[in-house]
């Protein structure tokens, strides 16, 4: 029987995913999970993530700071505890409204072994893969 997992995130390693942001893996196979993974993403000001796109729905809540969520080609304007739910195969991406003060989002995945496929280059990869890299503690 799988036991149940108490997070602490200051204790997790985070991801370096360029352009000024940074992920916290959370909920993944590695504490257990068979249905879902979920984590925090910090953004640096004015920072943003490429235009992408997952397999399964996904939800976002923002939990520090002003965010612009671009979804499906429309910009959605969020702060502290806003959420999304984009469905699959939507582009989607977010972006550090402010110059001067960080963001943060929590998100969750419907599916264990979900995909992100990035719009401008159509390169594919498992979320989960991407919690296995060496990452330095933020």
């Amino acid at each position: 029987m799988t036991q149940p997992a108490i997070l602490r995130p200051k204790d997790i390693n985070s991801n370096d995913r360029g352009n000024g942001a940074r992920t916290t893996p959370l909920v993944t196979r590695k504490c257990g999970s068979t249905s879902m993974i979920n984590g925090i993403t910090a953004f640096d000001p004015g920072a943003a993530i490429g235009l992408h796109k997952h397999n399964c729905e996904e939800s976002v809540m923002i939990l520090d700071g002003q965010a612009i969520a671009e979804i499906d080609g429309v910009q959605y304007h969020l702060g502290p505890n806003d959420t999304t739910w984009i469905p699959a195969n939507i582009p989607h991406r977010f972006i550090n409204a402010s110059k001067t003060e960080p963001m943060r989002i929590f998100w969750i995945y419907a599916l264990i072994d979900a995909t992100r496929t990035m719009i401008a280059t159509g390169e594919e990869r498992p979320i989960d893969a991407e919690h296995h890299q060496p990452g330095a503690r933020s």
